[in-house]
């Protein structure tokens, strides 16, 4: 299997709650929580643009 080289998501806090982000040579999208880093989601780009889309949707959540 191909080693992954992961990218933390420029959205992602300094501390805990990161978002990792890696691709494959396939194509395919691979996501991963800095909590569990031996977890990862693989996802196509065209599934992920779609996910990415419909939460830009959504009402903004007031997190204070």
């Amino acid at each position: 299997m191909h080693e992954l080289t992961w990218q933390k998501s420029t959205y992602s806090a300094e501390a805990a709650n990161c978002v990792y982000v890696a691709g494959d040579p396939a194509g395919a999208i691979y996501l991963r929580e800095s909590d569990e880093p031996d977890v990862a989601l693989a996802t196509t780009p065209d599934c992920l643009r779609t996910l990415i889309r419909g939460i830009k949707l959504l009402p903004a959540v007031d997190q204070t």
